[in-house]
């Protein structure tokens, strides 16, 4: 982790929150598959649109094996709720399906400054229930149904699944790799862990005041930690990074759930940072982080004993 570290200093790049959010997503591009394993051929990959409740036409890309009524994961990209995409964690994605023998769809959700919050929120919603209506007609079973997500995603992977709860939608399964949970960034790894590893305090910053207004802070739909009431959601799978600013929040949603009596299974990979498993090429934590994740998941999907 160290040298990938030096490596990226020495590389010289602006630091992202010093660009135009245009050009910080075009410098993410850019940068997303440089440490990347291979990306993996599937048999299918195929390109979907997803209607949002204000009639917009969401991107979102499907994974899977040839087989009909696979289980399926929808999966929400990291980024700050500003930067990210499909494309950007496209590698990801294959390896998660390619793994776990499920299938993936991976959702370009609208980003902050142009769609501030609860926009991010909306799509996402809107998207798992459109999943769950329109499984059949994709040759998946939407009976069996999880979501997942990194970072900024991992936040809206919780938030569905509180969302979830509440409509009676069931699923299987969240897969949260490092979540943003908190409100307020002031736990002890935000001090410790807050400068020169990949996610820093001006970084998060930067992300933040693009997508969400100081008095929304304290809307559980951007801080689950805030939630009134936890009980009764779907199990859940943290994938946390020791050296990351978000450690303590996570291990803070994770303490939640268990107290409410929701199933959980916690992973700290040691010594990575944040954003550490799109970096399979240099890290064997991230390779191990895509397998745990993907055995949970295919555990979790598995059909049920009659």
């Amino acid at each position: 982790m160290r040298s990938v570290l030096d490596r990226m200093a020495r590389a010289g790049h602006p630091p992202l929150h010093t660009l135009a959010p245009q050009q910080a997503r075009a410098a993410y591009e850019a940068a997303a598959g440089v440490l990347e394993v291979p990306r993996a051929a599937l048999p299918r990959v195929e390109d979907l649109g997803i209607p949002a409740r204000d009639g917009q036409r969401l991107r979102a890309r499907l994974y899977a094996g040839d087989a009909a009524g696979l289980p399926v994961l929808l999966y929400f990209h990291g980024g700050g709720f500003t930067i990210g995409s499909v494309d950007s964690h496209d590698t990801l994605c294959r390896e998660l399906c390619r793994l776990s023998g499920c299938a993936v769809v991976s959702l370009d959700y609208r980003l902050a400054p142009e769609h501030r919050f609860p926009t991010a929120v909306h799509d996402a919603w809107d998207a798992l229930q459109w999943l769950a209506a329109q499984a059949g007609e994709l040759r998946l079973d939407g009976r069996r149904l999880a979501v997942g997500g990194d970072s900024a995603g991992g936040t809206l992977a919780a938030v569905c699944a509180l969302l979830a709860r509440d409509a009676g939608l069931p699923l299987r399964l969240q897969l949260l790799f490092y979540p943003g949970c908190a409100a307020r960034q002031d736990t002890a790894s935000h001090r410790r862990f807050g400068q020169g590893l990949v996610l820093d305090r001006a970084l998060i910053d930067y992300f933040f005041g693009h997508y969400i207004d100081p008095a929304d802070r304290g809307d559980w739909r951007f801080a689950p930690l805030d939630a009134p009431d936890v009980e009764g959601v779907a199990p859940a799978w943290f994938g946390l990074a020791e050296c990351d600013p978000l450690v303590d929040e996570g291990l803070l949603y994770a303490d939640r759930l268990r107290t409410a009596g929701v199933p959980v299974a916690l992973e700290i990979y040691r010594g990575v940072t944040h954003e550490f498993i799109k970096m399979g090429r240099a890290l064997a934590e991230a390779r191990q982080a895509h397998a745990d994740a993907a055995r949970a998941l295919a555990e979790a999907l598995r059909p049920s004993t009659p």
